[in-house]
């Protein structure tokens, strides 16, 4: 059973008549990270799932055996249900090809690319959204990471729950968990935004972590000295060990943000009518923009202009069940890329199957395909993030720093390339709903025209390493004819008919050895002199052969070799 503070308040207002109330809530946060490199030499080459794995009781993090790599006893309708909804690439993507690779102890080949763990010592959150609000106590269904073979991301992913609440209430909840940080403070010094406070609870009610969101200074100070925002306390506890990479405390295993400070959220919502919801409340729901003010329910204002919404059933809306009929009458789903929200009906037992109905579906099709859009994002921001701190950290006049820059875009592209045949696909499922709301998240995250000016940028990074080696390598040829032109005059010259200006045969051996070094100490003297002015020497060769040169300017070009400044 889920737990709320608030039924009896909820229930007063459903006979009353006053506000729609929500009878059951499902909220679903996915919290995309980019994981930064480790510096400590014995984490080097171990991939971030493996770093965690092996900190043990250290950690309360523990990997996943699923219900498709552990025992068969767990294996459910449900998941084969999920697993049948995906194509088969996409089946191999999240799935794997089986339990050999686990059997066989490795972490690629057969195993699913992609690693979750899970802490099960948080049993429920307990939120105030507003000062002066009732507190409201969510069932925390799991607490998930996600980690994914290849690609520096990881997300977090936390679902809660709860029963029998006010319609407002529901939305202050969607529009206030999942804040990384505050916005901003009023006048009054409380945060904007995000929740009045977070507490999250053990199993026997115990705090285990809450939020500091109050505490402006300690955000400013950090945002003054890092230039990068702080994370709420309740939020920076959740990962850990896992820990800021702007942070001060230690850890192997650190991380960035990428996106928005708010979370990505699903949400499901079960209401015994539908109906009653107002194309405002609709549009409330589809944008997360909290409760309207004052909270009235079926008769609260748009949120936006008029002309900013005109289009919104076509561009937010999947209606196709959203009739009087059916086996889960009066459903609806909202999508705005960051946000997917379903709405249906309490008293249709398919809406709230959690093995076979709409229920099941949410936490299980439908999370999915909103993971994946999200990891892709998440995934090309990433490669967008390592191309701007290769070009910050270049230095043209520094020999190294141009070594570790090509080598950081070859990594790139080639990275690159293992994530566009791996995990970037168009079409995940033949299932005409799997399909059109992957379509939907896709098109509102605009993942194609970021994938394509990714793509382009790394291209042209890559291309122009590949043209600076060769304009090197034309230089190293250019450079060798040269010494090899002019080295030419004195082998032909002292090598014809096998002429020896000496005759040295039959001289002591010291003495041709003292020969032999003067010459070959000689040698080597006038083949780097040669290169070092081989670029100038270029040059008048160039000149040489040219016939529109006088003889003069031939001897000009000349001189230039030996004089200074001449470049």
């Amino acid at each position: 059973m889920l737990i709320t503070d608030t039924s009896d308040a909820a229930t007063k207002l459903d006979s009353a008549s006053a506000t729609p109330v929500v009878r059951h809530l499902r909220q679903t946060l996915l919290w995309p990270l980019r994981l930064m490199p480790t510096t400590q030499p014995r984490h080097a080459h171990r991939g971030p799932w493996q770093v965690l794995r092996e900190l043990g009781d250290a950690s309360p993090w523990r990997e996943e055996i699923d219900e498709y790599n552990g025992s068969s006893d767990h294996f459910h309708e449900r998941h084969y249900n999920e697993f049948v909804s995906f194509l088969p690439y996409v089946q191999r993507f999240l799935y794997g090809d089986g339990r050999r690779g686990r059997e066989a102890g490795t972490d690629i080949g057969s195993e699913s690319p992609m690693r979750v763990f899970r802490r099960h010592d948080v049993a429920a959150v307990r939120v105030v959204p507003k000062p002066g609000d009732a507190a409201v106590t969510l069932q925390v269904v799991h607490v998930d990471l996600y980690f994914f073979f290849d690609v520096d991301v990881v997300l977090l992913n936390v679902e809660v729950g709860a029963d029998d609440l006010g319609l407002p209430q529901a939305q202050e909840l969607l529009y206030r968990f999942g804040r990384a940080y505050p916005g901003g403070w009023d006048a009054q010094g409380q945060a904007l935004h995000c929740m009045n406070s977070v507490e999250w609870l053990a199993a026997d009610g115990r705090v285990l972590a809450r939020s500091d969101a109050q505490q402006r200074e300690a955000f400013l100070s950090h945002v003054a000295e890092h230039r990068a925002p702080r994370l709420a306390a309740h939020w920076a506890w959740l990962m850990q060990p896992l820990v800021s990479d702007h942070s001060d405390e230690p850890g192997a295993l650190r991380f960035r943000q990428l996106e928005y400070y708010r979370m990505p959220v699903m949400a499901y919502l079960s209401l015994d009518d539908p109906r009653r919801l107002s194309r405002s409340d609709f549009i409330r729901l589809a944008m997360v923009t909290g409760a309207a003010e004052p909270a009235v329910g079926g008769a609260g204002p748009l949120p936006y202009a008029e002309a900013q919404v005109a289009d919104f059933e076509q561009r937010y809306c999947y209606d196709r069940f959203w009739v009087d009929a059916g086996a889960a009458p009066n459903t609806r789903y909202l999508c705005n890329g960051r946000a997917l929200i379903v709405v249906g009906d309490a008293r249709s037992e398919f809406f709230g199957c959690r093995d076979r109905g709409v229920l099941a579906q949410f936490r299980h099709q439908h999370f999915l395909l909103f993971l994946i859009a999200h990891f892709q994002k998440a995934a090309l921001l990433m490669f967008s993030d390592r191309l701007v701190e290769a070009l910050r950290n270049l230095d043209v006049h520094d020999v190294a720093s141009v070594k570790r820059f090509k080598r950081a875009i070859r990594m790139s592209f080639e990275g690159f390339l293992r994530f566009t045949h791996r995990y970037w696909f168009h079409e995940i499922s033949e299932q005409a709903q799997v399909r059109a709301l992957f379509h939907l998240c896709t098109t509102h995250l605009g993942l194609d025209p970021l994938y394509d000016e990714v793509k382009v940028r790394i291209a042209d990074m890559n291309t122009y390493l590949d043209a600076d080696s060769l304009r090197r390598q034309a230089n190293t040829v250019v450079r060798l004819t040269v010494v090899t032109l002019f080295g030419l005059i004195g082998t032909i010259t002292t090598g014809f008919l096998g002429m020896n200006l000496l005759a040295e045969a039959d001289a002591p051996w010291w003495r041709k050895a003292a020969w032999l070094f003067g010459i070959g100490i000689f040698t080597t003297w006038l083949t780097v002199y040669t290169m070092i002015k081989s670029k100038r020497l270029s040059d008048f060769i160039d000149a040489l052969s040219d016939e529109r040169h006088t003889f003069r300017t031939k001897l000009a070009v000349l001189a230039r070799v030996w004089r200074a400044g001449a470049d």
